[in-house]
Protein backbone atom coordinates (compact mmCIF):
# COMPACT_ATOMS: atom_id res chain seq x y z
CA UNK A 1 0.00 0.00 0.00
CA UNK A 2 1.02 3.58 -0.72
CA UNK A 3 -0.32 6.68 0.97
CA UNK A 4 -0.21 10.08 -0.71
CA UNK A 5 -0.73 13.38 1.09
CA UNK A 6 -0.99 16.61 -0.88
CA UNK A 7 -0.45 20.12 0.40
CA UNK A 8 0.08 23.62 -0.93
CA UNK A 9 -3.24 24.48 -2.48
CA UNK A 10 -5.05 27.74 -1.89
CA UNK A 11 -6.36 30.96 -3.38
CA UNK A 12 -4.11 32.92 -5.72
CA UNK A 13 -4.62 35.83 -8.09
CA UNK A 14 -4.27 35.40 -11.86
CA UNK A 15 -0.61 35.49 -12.79
CA UNK A 16 0.46 34.21 -9.41
CA UNK A 17 2.28 31.06 -8.38
CA UNK A 18 1.73 28.09 -6.12
CA UNK A 19 3.76 24.99 -5.31
CA UNK A 20 1.98 21.77 -4.55
CA UNK A 21 3.66 18.97 -2.63
CA UNK A 22 2.83 15.28 -2.48
CA UNK A 23 4.45 13.17 0.22
CA UNK A 24 4.42 9.42 -0.37
CA UNK A 25 4.71 6.75 2.29
CA UNK A 26 4.33 3.00 2.46
CA UNK A 27 5.55 0.69 -0.31
CA UNK A 28 7.20 3.49 -2.26
CA UNK A 29 9.87 1.17 -3.64
CA UNK A 30 7.22 -0.31 -5.91
CA UNK A 31 6.40 2.99 -7.58
CA UNK A 32 7.34 3.54 -11.23
CA UNK A 33 5.96 7.03 -11.65
CA UNK A 34 4.12 9.80 -9.88
CA UNK A 35 2.14 12.72 -11.16
CA UNK A 36 -0.63 15.23 -10.86
CA UNK A 37 -4.14 15.27 -12.23
CA UNK A 38 -6.80 17.91 -11.78
CA UNK A 39 -10.57 18.15 -11.94
CA UNK A 40 -12.17 21.52 -12.53
CA UNK A 41 -15.81 22.39 -11.82
CA UNK A 42 -18.04 20.40 -14.15
CA UNK A 43 -15.06 18.86 -15.90
CA UNK A 44 -13.50 15.42 -16.11
CA UNK A 45 -10.28 14.63 -14.32
CA UNK A 46 -7.32 15.36 -16.57
CA UNK A 47 -3.60 14.79 -16.58
CA UNK A 48 -1.37 17.71 -15.62
CA UNK A 49 2.13 16.24 -15.39
CA UNK A 50 4.00 13.04 -14.59
CA UNK A 51 7.53 12.09 -13.60
CA UNK A 52 9.03 8.62 -13.79
CA UNK A 53 11.39 6.88 -11.41
CA UNK A 54 14.17 7.78 -13.85
CA UNK A 55 13.20 11.46 -13.86
CA UNK A 56 11.51 11.67 -17.25
CA UNK A 57 8.68 14.17 -17.31
CA UNK A 58 5.51 14.61 -19.33
CA UNK A 59 3.14 17.57 -19.38
CA UNK A 60 -0.32 18.33 -20.65
CA UNK A 61 -0.32 21.04 -23.30
CA UNK A 62 -2.08 23.36 -20.85
CA UNK A 63 0.80 22.97 -18.38
CA UNK A 64 3.77 23.25 -20.72
CA UNK A 65 5.87 26.34 -20.10
CA UNK A 66 4.04 27.24 -16.89
CA UNK A 67 4.18 24.19 -14.62
CA UNK A 68 7.19 22.16 -13.53
CA UNK A 69 7.06 18.75 -11.90
CA UNK A 70 10.01 17.65 -9.81
CA UNK A 71 10.85 15.16 -7.09
CA UNK A 72 13.01 14.79 -4.03
CA UNK A 73 13.73 11.07 -3.57
CA UNK A 74 15.25 11.68 -0.15
CA UNK A 75 11.92 13.09 1.05
CA UNK A 76 9.71 10.76 -1.06
CA UNK A 77 8.02 13.91 -2.27
CA UNK A 78 6.88 15.17 -5.66
CA UNK A 79 6.29 18.84 -6.34
CA UNK A 80 4.28 20.80 -8.87
CA UNK A 81 5.46 24.37 -9.31
CA UNK A 82 2.71 26.35 -11.00
CA UNK A 83 3.47 29.79 -12.42
CA UNK A 84 1.44 32.28 -14.45
CA UNK A 85 -1.75 30.78 -13.08
CA UNK A 86 -5.01 31.41 -14.91
CA UNK A 87 -8.63 31.22 -13.74
CA UNK A 88 -9.04 28.08 -15.85
CA UNK A 89 -6.41 26.37 -13.68
CA UNK A 90 -8.96 26.37 -10.86
CA UNK A 91 -9.47 22.76 -9.86
CA UNK A 92 -8.90 20.11 -7.26
CA UNK A 93 -5.40 18.79 -7.86
CA UNK A 94 -4.77 15.13 -7.14
CA UNK A 95 -1.45 13.43 -6.63
CA UNK A 96 -1.19 10.00 -8.21
CA UNK A 97 1.33 7.20 -8.07
CA UNK A 98 1.74 4.15 -10.29
CA UNK A 99 2.91 0.93 -8.72
CA UNK A 100 1.18 -2.43 -8.63
CA UNK A 101 -1.91 -0.29 -9.02
CA UNK A 102 -2.78 3.38 -9.26
CA UNK A 103 -2.89 5.28 -6.00
CA UNK A 104 -4.58 8.65 -5.42
CA UNK A 105 -4.28 11.35 -2.82
CA UNK A 106 -7.23 13.14 -1.30
CA UNK A 107 -6.81 16.25 -3.45
CA UNK A 108 -6.01 19.86 -2.74
CA UNK A 109 -8.06 22.82 -3.96
CA UNK A 110 -6.44 25.46 -6.15
CA UNK A 111 -8.51 28.56 -6.86
CA UNK A 112 -7.27 31.25 -9.23
CA UNK A 113 -9.36 34.37 -8.88
CA UNK A 114 -9.05 38.10 -8.39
Amino acid sequence: QVQLVESGGGLVQPGGSLRLSCAASGSIGSLNAMGWYRQGPGKQRELVATITRGGSTNYADSAKGRFTISRDPAKNTVYLQMNSLKPEDTAVYYCTALGVRVYWGQGTQVTVSS
